[in-house]
């Protein structure tokens, strides 16, 4: 049974993090052999001389996460389906050297599995900005934009990591003038995993001078087992009435698109694979989905989407309090890299949906602003709620 959507609906911040939420829950078998939640620390390897540590997440009740100091990088999720039996559900690398050598455009990947990212999420158009009449310049990595923060974003830093109840607090300093952004950064990001399945990313970050700041998740999921095929048959629902066209460089026109009557119309439960082919130059640009939707809800944390696998019963329910979400089909995807599974990734074989503000938004006026000042705090929340259905 899918989620509906209210565009009032709230929830309110609990212990574990959020409220509970209205999807299908925890697998009962898992539920019955309940053990308290838990977090591990293993060594992952060196980059850059740093050492980088694995850090495991375990809620007691079925679901397993695997986090990178590297990157924040979310490496594996397992979770139980309709009968209990556990996949992992993201995508991801084998090992530190691939994520280090694949993981971004610079180095021939381009796809950012399961990292944080930032300065800025998504794109900058031409890689410049303004902002209080001073012009920024930074780096240019994709179709002539910058993307994803630059050529040494979040996603390649060596986080600091603490153990928290419950999960960890990654936190990083950016310096004045990092990629070309002004103003030192200091950005914490913590990851719990609560005794229901919930995986809560909380992200803050204060600045010593106005910058731009637009902070993510890059998990690629695949709720019927990663390397298991494409997700076409996946079934996404999205809170949202309109999303942002783009141009030929995927970078938003301006334009607050309706959705009615459209391929990006998922309003309704609708299989990922359903209308990624139609004769639509928007998905003909980034050869299927690869946009932004702007969200129904007004700032407190929501349910923005909801994503059902039928074969396997799993439930991917997502909570944000952002005005955005990039819906990505994995279409660049070209079998080319190897998962962790040891099997090669073909095109669409996983989905990201990035909790955002909106592309382009420092270039753009008229989009809700990105822009952080001195004593402000950006402060944000996304859920990722695994359960499964009949």
């Amino acid at each position: 049974m899918g989620t509906r959507f209210s565009r009032r609906t709230a929830l309110a911040a609990g212990a574990a993090g959020v409220a509970a939420v209205g999807f299908a829950g925890v697998n009962p078998a898992a539920a019955a052999a309940a053990k308290p939640p838990s977090v591990t620390k293993e060594y992952f390897g060196k980059a850059g001389g740093t050492s980088v540590y694995r850090y495991t997440l375990d809620s007691g009740r079925g679901m397993r996460v695997r986090i990178l100091s590297y990157g924040g990088i979310i490496q594996t999720v397992e979770a139980p389906d309709r009968h209990g039996h556990t996949a992992n559900v993201v995508l991801g690398f084998p090992t530190l050297a691939d994520y280090v050598a694949k993981n971004s455009p610079e180095a021939g990947g381009g796809v950012y599995f399961g990292a944080l990212v930032g300065r800025y999420a998504n794109r900058i158009a031409k890689g410049t900005f303004t902002l209080d009449g001073h012009t920024y310049h930074v780096p240019v990595n994709n179709n002539g934009n910058s993307l994803h923060g630059g050529l040494a974003g979040f996603d390649k830093k060596v986080w600091d990591v603490t153990e928290i109840p419950g999960g960890l607090r990654l936190s990083v300093t950016s310096p004045d003038g990092d990629q070309g952004y002004p103003g030192t950064l200091h950005a914490t990001v913590t990851y719990t995993l609560d005794s229901q399945n919930r995986l809560s990313i909380g992200y803050t970050a204060t600045t010593d001078k106005p910058t731009v700041v637009n902070l993510t998740n890059h998990t690629y999921w695949n709720l019927a087992g990663e390397a298991s095929g494409d997700v076409y048959d996946q079934k996404l629902q999205i809170d949202a009435d309109r999303y942002t066209p783009t141009d030929s460089t995927q970078i938003p026109t301006g334009q607050l698109a309706s959705v009615q009557g459209t391929a990006f119309d998922f309003r309704k439960a609708t299989a990922i694979g359903a209308r990624v082919n139609d004769d639509d130059p928007q998905l003909l640009t980034g050869q299927g989905y690869d946009h932004n939707w702007v969200l129904n809800h007004s700032g407190s944390l929501s349910v923005a989407a909801h994503a059902t696998d039928p074969a396997s019963g799993r439930q991917l329910t997502v909570l944000t309090g952002q005005p955005g979400l990039q819906f990505y089909s994995g279409n660049f995807l070209d079998g080319t890299l190897v998962g962790t599974s040891g099997k090669t990734y073909r095109q669409s074989y996983g989905f990201a949906l990035e909790t955002q503000h909106f592309p382009d938004s420092p270039n753009h006026p008229s989009f809700p602003s990105t822009v952080l000042r001195p004593g402000q705090t950006y402060r944000t929340t996304t859920v990722f709620a695994l359960g499964t259905g009949s």
